[in-house]
């Protein structure tokens, strides 16, 4: 990889989008890279859960237009290359495993909406974050027409959309965008126990449960109450459901498989 490093421990696989000169800005290059590690992470046993975040001090200051549209799309048709960006964030969407944003500095335009479609978003007191679309000339993407609404509602959405604002964590916490706001100084390590917690945790219950959530606002009562009835089912047959019921007559912690 050129543009992004990929480092596994303990179950935790971490993305560190790697352009500092750039400030992590994403290319056509890096759109590929991100696309492949995705999907690759997503077929991983061994990968519990995932860490996405910036090298040298930001996290990603967006879609890089410094050469143009060209830097973008390369040689392809412009909705192709849409369609292309489209795949990154569905292949985001799609992990089974848990995902955590792990926010210092600038998280620009898709490089905000790359934040807002993980799990769980962490930011430091210094992080800043903005739809800065429409200063561009251009309309949200990445996902951020459907994300937003969903996390923090029509008129709140699109007051970040219109005006593009830059807000920072502290406001990015009160919207509801952010789990957490930590001194920069805390940021590793918060992050860090809160994913070796995940990747302790059960990995098939886990999926299902991100899975029910994120479907939540497409599907009726019953319909969730059905899902939530399959679910648990496919949780009875596991060993992993088994084991922490041992456990928990054991008094011991529970060691999970993903089986």
């Amino acid at each position: 990889m050129e543009t992004i490093r990929v480092t596994r421990a303990d179950g935790v696989v971490t993305i560190t989008l790697d352009r500092p000169e750039k400030k992590n800005a994403i290319n056509l290059l890096m759109w590929d890279e991100l696309l492949a590690t995705l999907r690759e992470i997503s077929g991983s046993g061994e990968d519990r859960v995932l860490v996405v975040t910036g090298a040298a001090g930001a996290f990603c200051s967006g879609a890089d237009l410094s050469g143009g549209s060209g830097d973008v799309v390369g040689h392809r048709h412009q909705l192709a290359s849409m369609r292309h960006v489209g795949d990154v964030a569905l292949a985001l969407h799609r992990l089974p495993q848990p995902t955590i944003a792990k926010v210092g500095g600038v998280a620009a335009g898709a490089g905000a909406n790359l934040a807002f479609g993980c799990d769980l978003i962490v930011a430091s007191d210094d992080a800043r974050f903005t739809e800065i679309f429409a200063r561009r000339g251009l309309t949200i993407d990445f996902g951020g027409s459907w994300l937003l609404p969903r996390l923090i509602g029509l008129h709140k959405a699109k007051e970040l959309a219109f005006f593009a604002d830059i807000i920072s964590a502290k406001e990015a916490e009160a919207f509801g965008l952010v789990n957490r706001v930590v001194p920069a100084g805390e940021l590793d390590a918060f992050v860090d126990d809160w994913a070796s917690k995940l990747a302790a945790g059960p990995p098939i219950a886990l999926a299902q449960t991100k899975r029910l959530l994120n479907n939540a606002m497409a599907v009726t009562l019953e319909e969730a109450l059905d899902d939530e009835g399959a679910a648990q089912t496919v949780n009875f047959g596991t060993r992993d459901t088994a084991e922490a019921i041992a456990a928990f007559i054991e008094k011991r912690d529970p060691r999970f498989e993903g089986r």
